[in-house]
Formats: structure tokens, sequence, C-alpha cells
């Protein structure tokens, strides 16, 4: 949103790096609405180092904001905030190495058992909503839902437990040109040596048909190639083990191919109306048509490699590095929104019309989650997080709540 009355109100370095920032999530983002909220448009300084982003906050109207745009969030006056606020404080341990963060993370972290309404205080005197919008300048976007699944498996292969799960493989480069994969000659940021010369690493149909290329990596098999295909596509999981072990795993890193979504080349194909494209319709599609299954799932050349976690961790890591709170956790595009902030959402419960407006903490980030207004919000575990988080694709709106540049010396509370 480029006018010529544009006020800039902040410049906020925030750190992007992340060991989960290529991660698979799911769906694209649209939107067409405006409201007469300010609007804004977080827009990265393209000056900054390859390792640090800015952010250049532009608002308008021409005028400073006030506490009133605190009216414009459904319901902010009588939402539960306390969930949220630790959740943010459990990201103010990396924001706090930021220097634009490092103030308000040391102030909110000395209120000692705060109420709501000492939450809300503090955050209306210390941050300004911004309301994000897309670069059409429409505030409409699009929210989908990821979740933890479950999956049955071993540490040994057999009959039953036949499906690999692998680590990173020793021979996975990663390709930095310094230039994006689609705007250069080589296809993916990820390769392997075959002599001296560097090509691009297997593909997904590669790695499936010919398990021997990375036997020596597999370290977990699991019974159903569909619930291993979304395992991937979430990110992280649990696996049961047949001795009653519970086991968690993590991201550790991907084959450089981009996400694919299967579920439109079902739609594409016929096979699948749009109000289908679940995932639990994906996955009735799969046991209907085994003789097409392996096919379809190939069609997405991307390939998750894993890491077993720590058993007593709270939720799978995201992309800051610490773990995600269920229904309190988002993941966004970092092009366009600071990790570890907070952002206020306004959509609907999946499938429904009834209102979903919440608090929430970008803490994590995915490959298919692109765009201004666009979220991923992260359900937990469990069959319940699994049904909404396969349900969830509906519009939003989104504000980011970024602290005032001129409170930023805060007296002590």
């Amino acid at each position: 949103m480029k006018t010529q009355s544009i006020l800039l109100l902040a410049i906020m370095i925030i750190g992007l790096i992340s060991c989960k920032s290529d991660a698979p999530t799911r769906k694209e983002t649209s939107g067409k609405k405006q409201t007469e909220t300010q609007q804004t448009k977080i827009i990265p300084d393209k000056s900054a180092s390859s390792r640090e982003s800015s952010f250049i906050i532009s608002i308008s109207p021409d005028k400073e904001p006030s506490a009133s745009v605190w009216t414009n969030l459904p319901e902010w006056q009588h939402h539960s905030l306390l969930p949220a606020w630790y959740t943010f404080l459990k990201s103010c341990k990396p924001l706090q190495q930021k220097p634009d963060w490092r103030t308000i993370c040391d102030h909110a972290s000395r209120l000692i058992s705060p109420d709501e309404d000492t939450i809300r205080r503090f955050l209306e005197t210390y941050f300004t909503p911004q309301q994000v919008t897309n670069k059409d300048g429409h505030d409409i976007g699009l929210i989908t839902g990821y979740y933890e699944p479950l999956l049955k498996g071993s540490r040994r292969p057999s009959k039953r437990f036949r499906y690999p799960i692998y680590a990173q493989p020793s021979n996975l480069l990663k390709i930095d040109l310094g230039i994006p994969p689609s705007e250069g000659k080589f296809p993916t940021d990820r390769g392997r040596l075959e002599g001296r010369k560097v090509i691009p690493y297997y593909t997904r149909a590669e790695i499936e048909n010919n398990q021997h290329l990375l036997r020596n990596h597999a370290f977990l098999w699991v019974e159903d190639k569909v619930e291993l295909f979304f395992l991937q596509i979430q990110g992280s999981g649990r696996i049961i083990l047949d001795n009653g072990e519970m086991v968690k795993i993590g991201f550790a890193d991907h084959n450089g191919y981009p996400y694919r979504s299967i579920g439109k080349l079902l739609i594409e194909q016929g096979e699948l109306n749009p109000q289908q494209a679940s995932m639990q319709h994906i996955k009735q599609w799969g046991e209907k048509n085994p003789h097409k299954l392996d096919n379809l799932l190939q069609q997405n050349a991307r390939f998750i490699f894993f890491r077993e976690l720590p058993a007593n961790i709270s939720g799978p890591i995201g992309a800051m590095g610490i773990p995600l709170t269920a229904r309190r956790s988002i993941a966004i595009d970092p092009e366009n929104i600071p990790l570890g902030a907070l952002v206020y959402l306004s959509t609907t419960w999946p499938n429904t019309g009834k209102p979903l407006n919440r608090l929430m903490v970008a803490q994590d980030t995915g490959n298919a989650i692109k765009g201004e207004v666009r979220a991923d919000f992260f359900w937990g575990h469990g069959e319940e997080a699994a049904l909404q988080a396969g349900k969830m694709k509906q519009p939003v709106r989104m504000w980011v709540l970024l602290p005032k540049k001129d409170q930023m010396e805060l007296p002590q509370p």
C-alpha cells in the first residue's frame, strides 16, 4: 500500500532465522474486504542483511494511533488474554535478544500473577494494534489449521510397520546461491554430491520407491502411509510404539522441493469437490482408491526428515525454537509478520458461523504459509485437534500488536 501520505511509525528489526522456517504446512492466501480501522502493511526492508530483516510499519490515515483503535478488535474488551499472555512470555526468551523487544519483554516478565485487567491495560498502553492488509489493500485473508498427529509405530521394521521415518541424511546439502531457487538455474535449495557435481536431492518418489537410498537413516517405522504423509505436512508428531513407549518427533530438514497440495490436485482431477478437500476426505479417498494412492502422494515431491525430541517437552518445537501452545500459537509468513509478535485473529470456528476472536502468538512458519493476511492455527494433539485442523479453511482478519517506539523505556511495573 504505497501512498505519498504514509507515516513511518517505527522501524523494528526482527530476526527471521529459525531451524523450522522451511517446515511444511498447508494452503495459500486470498482476501477481499476493507474496514475503517487503521490499515497497515508490514514491509520487509530489502536493504537488510540476509540474516536479519527490518520491518517498516506504514500507517494510514496520517495520525498517531490512539486507544480507540482497540475497539475495532472484535470482542477485545471481553476476550480472555491470560492464555496468550503466558504464551507470549515464552516467546520473550528469544525475543529479548532483539533490541526492539528487550525492554518490553523485561517489563512484561515482571508482572507477577497479573489478572485480565492488568494485562489488558499493559497491552493497550505499550502496544499498538496494526491491521494487516494484503498487497491489494484488502484485509481478508485465509486461515488454516494444523495439529500434532499420533501414529502407531516401532523402532524396528516389520510386516505391520513398514513405512520408514527418516532422520536428516548425511549427504543432504543446503544450497545457498544468494537467490531463491525459482530465480536461478538450480531448481531447489537442497542437493547432494554425485562425483564432483552437485545435483538436486532425491524427490519423494525416488525416496519412497527405493528404500535402500536412505536405509541407514530410518529410525522409526509406522503402519499407515497416508498418516505418514500427513505427519510430514504437519511437521511434527507423536509415535506410540508397540512396546507402549511414546516418542515425540519434530522437523529436522527437507529435500528442497516446494509443497504441492494433493487436495487441490484431487479437486482438479474431479475426484473431490472443493467442500470435500479436508484431511478427513482425502484419507477416505485413499482408502477407496489404494491403487491410485502412491501416484497421488508422490505428486508432492517435497519430503520431510525428522528428529527425536525430548519426551518432557510440552508441545512440538516451532520456528522460534520453543514449544508451541495449543490454540494459542499460529504459523505466519515471517516476511510479513514478525516472529514472536502477538496477533489478534477474527475468524470463525471451522465449518460454522460461530465467531472465533482470539489473541494468538506468531511462533511458527510453514512452506505453504505465504502472504500478508495468512495464518495457520495450531490446534494441539488428539482426535479433536485433528478434526478441527482438518476442517479449518476460512476467511480471517488479523491485527499484529507492535510495541510503541516511544514507550520502549517503560516505567517500573
